[in-house]
């Protein structure tokens, strides 16, 4: 990994990303999306992580943290763990017409990887970049919701209902319970 993306002190918010291998659109059903967005609000209010932004695309997901005295990398590295492993039950369950596609392609990875022994449905790594200024806070917070416009899903960022644009934009509701950064 990369010395300039690291998290280097816990008392520090960062901006991450997680992403799918092969930048797959696992994200394009609600049930791993709830998978997720169930996993993130366990870790908020069981591990004391802070998300202050977040926005779930196809393939990734962006987001603005920080934590309660807990490492950062061992929240993240348990919320990748536990949703790995509930995806692809998710994934073996009637419904899925994608089913065989996307266990042969996690199937594949997890081979070509030394930490995984079945299937690997995350990327390594998080990407962290320390927020330190409030330039950087701004200008990531506008990336993290305009994501959905640039990407044409969405005309307005509090349109896209994964994400906490809505909660800043108009004080709107998201599925996952976010600390307000800016009131």
């Amino acid at each position: 990994m990369s010395e300039k993306y690291k998290v280097r002190d816990q008392d520090d918010n960062y901006f991450i990303t997680l992403t799918v291998v092969q930048w797959i659109d696992l994200f394009t059903r609600d049930r791993y999306i709830h998978i997720f967005e169930d996993a993130l609000n366990y870790c908020i209010k069981e591990k004391d992580l802070l998300v202050f932004a977040y926005v779930i695309m196809p393939s990734h997901i962006h987001m603005i943290v920080g934590t309660k005295n807990k490492p950062i990398n061992d929240i993240i590295r348990d919320l990748k763990k536990y949703t790995s492993k509930s995806f692809i039950e998710a994934i073996k369950e009637p419904g899925e017409s994608r089913t065989e596609w996307l266990l042969s392609t996690f199937s594949f990875f997890a081979k070509k990887s030394k930490r995984h022994t079945h299937y690997k449905v995350w990327k390594d790594g998080f990407h962290p970049k320390i927020m330190d200024c409030n330039r950087k806070i701004e200008a990531t917070f506008n990336y993290i919701h305009y994501n959905p416009v640039a990407a044409g899903y969405v005309r307005n960022e509090h349109e896209w209902i994964h994400s906490s644009a809505s909660a800043y934009i108009d004080g709107g509701q998201c599925p996952v319970e976010i600390t307000k950064w800016f009131e």
